[in-house]
């Protein structure tokens, strides 16, 4: 993956420093948001994210649960006890047809082989990190590598228990796609053996590609573009454009047919050059006949283009998946959801918590507005900075914009993407040169004080105080609640920030009335998947749900 754009280096470059965002001739990935939080702030010395955060495992394909090994989910242990659905199906791995409990004595016959290593397996066995996995060369690559048996082997790859931090990772311009596009890996699991359920990038194995992206029934993977061609697939549809959906996608892609929203597909073939003969888009609420399954994109209340997607199998069954999403009354008025059962929902579990209760995006908006309006009283000579990303948060500086009549500030790489929206009341209010107005665009994770004093200084002869707003679900807090007022900004010197919990991704209790509404026969999580107590807890919520 790829270079830092040298035409506004300051304003992306925090694509590598935080949000690992590609931008180069070629190709173009960004990881979406903080919601899924900042790749390079939450990795740990290993290059995985810290197991006790949040949104543990919100790009959920970057650590897969083992399932055949020390992460495999606990199964009832009394006889006649009935297991979940999605138990079954995270017990079985990614074959989403084998849903069979094994035997006390199959388990016992399958642990003896798995203590049993091949050392010719063992001696192949490489160390590596995320970055490698993502196609990224560092200058720690470099280094010499140690192999299993703790002495080098050659060579370009820096293993993930050798002495790296954070602070090594200086990205390199080339992108390896034959990496993204093949999908291969070869990890080491807690027993020390090779297995292929997930891990880094090698040319051992195929990347085996999780089950709740695979829609039963169907010859169709939902945000599978990281395993390579996928066998059986048909059909690959992404959900939206946020990096940690299409990752793997790329201009070399030649696996199958993508189908997705009307905006995304505009923006995979601007931002990824991907091949337009692979492109298929499909206008939202039209249902098309795919494969013999009807499809049907929904408005997800997410970042521009993204979609839930319903499937209706022949049989009847109708399955939907939100992939990214913040639930509303109005899907609530969804014909076909009105009209027709959903009998497996995969939800996306981001803030499946009851510590996260978000004020509406409208209540946000208003505080945001507000906080601007009385900040120019006092200090007109204001520099106004929202944080987003190359897609999500237009909101928030439309609802500025508007407020204050004033045009808004992208560099010309956000402008590209902005444009392409076809929303005139966006389009028409960008402008190219920053001194024209004083609302400005910047990356979310650029919101530090050293990076916003360095930025203001191109405009100190117009300005004489910033103040900036990062919008962002993560800055909820349990004691502010609903109530905005009582937000509290942090403040150095002349700059000033606001964290605000705008987020695009459902609150705990606006995933409990999705699911009510719904009323799926099963529930299968998305996100923060890779923890069994996470796991057990959000089954625990959705029985509670559905009772």
């Amino acid at each position: 993956m790829g270079k830092r754009s040298t035409e506004e280096a300051l304003d992306f470059e925090y694509e590598i420093e935080n949000n690992f965002s590609i931008h180069s001739g070629t190709d173009f990935l960004e990881w979406e948001d903080d919601e899924s939080s900042s790749i390079l702030n939450r990795l740990d010395e290993n290059g995985f994210p810290p197991s006790q955060h949040p949104s543990e495992l919100k790009d959920d394909d970057d650590i897969e649960l083992d399932t055949n090994q020390s992460n495999e989910i606990e199964q009832e242990s009394e006889e006649g006890t009935h297991t979940s659905f999605a138990a079954d199906f995270y017990r079985c791995g990614s074959d989403y047809s084998s849903l069979l409990l094994v035997s006390e004595e199959e388990k016992k016959d399958n642990q003896k082989k798995q203590n049993m290593p091949d050392p010719k397996l063992m001696r192949k066995l490489k160390q590596t990190n995320l970055f490698q996995m993502w196609g990224v060369h560092t200058k720690s690559d470099q280094r010499p590598q140690l192999d299993c048996n703790g002495s080098n082997s050659n060579k370009k790859m820096k293993g993930l228990l050798s002495d790296g931090s954070l602070d090594d990772f200086g990205l390199e311009s080339n992108i390896a796609h034959d990496n993204v596009n093949n999908g291969f890996l070869h990890i080491r699991n807690s027993s020390g053996i090779a297995s292929s359920s997930g891990g880094v990038a090698d040319r051992q194995r195929p990347r085996v590609c999780p089950f709740y992206k695979k829609i039963p029934g169907t010859p169709f993977t939902v945000d599978a573009f990281r395993y390579g061609r996928i066998e059986g697939c048909k059909a690959y549809i992404l959900s939206h454009f946020h990096a940690d959906h299409y990752g793997g996608l790329s201009k070399g892609w030649s696996h199958g047919p993508i189908y997705c929203t009307t905006l995304t597909a505009r923006l995979v073939r601007l931002c990824l050059y991907v091949n337009p003969t692979f492109i298929h888009p499909l206008e939202l609420g039209i249902e098309y006949l795919i494969e013999g399954i009807k499809v049907t994109m929904l408005e997800a209340n997410h970042c521009p283009g993204a979609a839930l997607i319903h499937f209706c199998l022949p049989n009847g069954r109708c399955y939907l998946h939100t992939g990214d999403f913040r639930a509303s009354k109005l899907m609530h008025t969804y014909p076909l959801l009105v009209n027709q059962r959903v009998n497996v929902l995969y939800l996306d579990t981001t803030y499946c918590n009851p510590k996260y209760r978000f004020p509406s995006k409208e209540d946000v908006l208003s505080f945001v507005v507000r906080v601007t309006q009385n900040f120019l009283r006092k200090q007109p000579k204001s520099l106004i900075i929202v944080g987003a990303y190359s897609i999500g948060k237009e909101c928030v500086y439309l609802a500025i914009s508007k407020a204050l009549g004033v045009k808004i500030y992208a560099n010309s790489s956000r402008k590209r993407i902005l444009q392409s929206f076809g929303w005139p009341e966006l389009s028409g209010n960008l402008c190219s040169n920053g001194k024209e107005t004083p609302l400005h665009v910047l990356p979310i994770s650029s919101l530090k004080f050293e990076a916003l004093e360095h930025y203001s200084k191109t405009y100190m002869n117009q300005y004489t105080a910033v103040l900036a707003f990062r919008p962002t679900g993560w800055t909820y807090s349990e004691a502010i609640g609903s109530h905005l007022d009582l937000i509290k900004p942090t403040s150095r010197g002349k700059v000033t920030i606001y964290g605000v919990p705008y987020s695009e991704h459902s609150s705990f209790t606006e995933l409990r009335e999705f699911v009510q509404f719904i009323r799926p026969d099963k529930i299968i999580p998305t996100v923060n998947i890779g923890n069994a107590a996470t796991r057990d807890k959000m089954q625990s919520h959705f029985r509670e749900w559905m009772r």
